[in-house]
């Protein structure tokens, strides 16, 4: 199958043939073809991989058992609350600079326009961003609940099933941030404007420690909160506020970055 743009350069009258609607498993070929190769690229990439695979965990253990493991088992809801903390701060991750930095880089080197003259589905390339932060999350949960009883947490296995499902789908707010940031900045600038969105998410968000009261209106601006208090309430422990509202914030959030990329993709042509 050849691209319609070459098609209209170099065989104008040829192009109602070439614009044939591709077979549905071919389509579906097209993209998980596309979403295996960028989470193997991904995945080899020590600087992507290390950090957000590792970290979480590594973290976890270092404050919730090593320095601070002997005062959390005597309260399971401060040893609850370290472990949230730190497994939402490793969904944030990978879909912020996954899509933040990588999209960007692929724009200056013109690798989007040439991904759209190829015969791939025009998508294909941010859908598969997006599985593969979805890979990377169930990835980072599944070690964080190997570590739980380490920390002296024991979940049951609808608890642990409620937290994948709310980690996995809780990282489409940060990817729709990272898709944002990737569509307007420069490959020089995405990574400065990730970070600058990234690390004061994790410190005001009230995820790893409690803001003081007067603070509190800051959280609440912060998917990273609303994403903590939905997975609580899923898991059926204690939350803050009503799980429908939570959710509605975060699922607001990805339809605004999306469309806000979208049309700043569509603008930049």
């Amino acid at each position: 199958m050849k691209s319609i743009a070459l098609a209209e350069n170099f065989a104008p009258g040829l192009e109602p043939a070439l614009s044939t609607t591709m077979p549905s498993r071919r389509f579906l070929r097209a993209y998980l073809s596309e979403a295996k190769y960028e989470s193997l690229r991904m995945l080899r990439s020590p600087g992507f991989t290390v950090p957000f695979l590792t970290l979480p965990v590594a973290l976890y253990l270092l404050f919730g058992v090593v320095l601070f493991g002997t005062e959390l088992a005597k309260d399971s809801k401060a040893a609850l609350f370290v472990f949230m903390g730190f497994a939402v701060f490793g969904v944030m991750g990978p879909g912020l600079f996954g899509f933040g930095v990588t999209l960007a880089m692929e724009r200056e080197q013109g690798l989007m326009k040439l991904k759209r003259a190829l015969p791939v589905p025009p998508a294909a390339s941010l859908l598969a961003k997006m599985l593969m932060s979805m890979l990377f999350v169930t990835m980072v949960m599944i070690t964080m609940l190997a570590a739980a009883p380490i920390g002296h947490l024991h979940f049951t296995a609808g608890q642990e099933l409620a937290l994948l499902i709310c980690g996995v789908a809780g990282c489409l707010p940060f990817c729709a941030l990272g898709l944002f940031i990737g569509s307007a900045a420069s490959a020089k600038g995405a990574p400065a404007f990730v970070n600058l969105l990234y690390l004061p998410m994790i410190y005001l968000s009230g995820i790893l420690f409690p803001l003081p009261a007067s603070m509190h209106w800051i959280v609440l601006a912060s998917p990273a909160y609303h994403l903590a208090q939905a997975t609580r309430a899923a898991m059926w422990t204690a939350s803050e506020g009503a799980p429908a509202v939570h959710v509605a914030v975060l699922a607001a959030a990805t339809l605004i970055f999306t469309a806000l990329a979208v049309r700043r993709l569509q603008q930049a042509g």
